[in-house]
């Protein structure tokens, strides 16, 4: 899986660990919700404060 982090434009270097993190907890989140498909293609999370 290939992850993204930008915070206010900037992309932040992630090393393979946070990587697999991230992939595996958003993944494994969303993929446990009601009517999600488990051969998902694409998953966009934006956070605003």
């Amino acid at each position: 899986m290939d992850v993204k982090l930008l915070v206010d434009g900037k992309e932040v270097d992630l090393n393979e660990f946070v990587v697999k993190i991230l992939a595996g907890t958003v993944a494994g989140a969303v993929t446990s919700l009601r009517g999600i498909k488990k051969d998902w293609k694409k998953i966009e999370i934006a956070v605003t404060k």
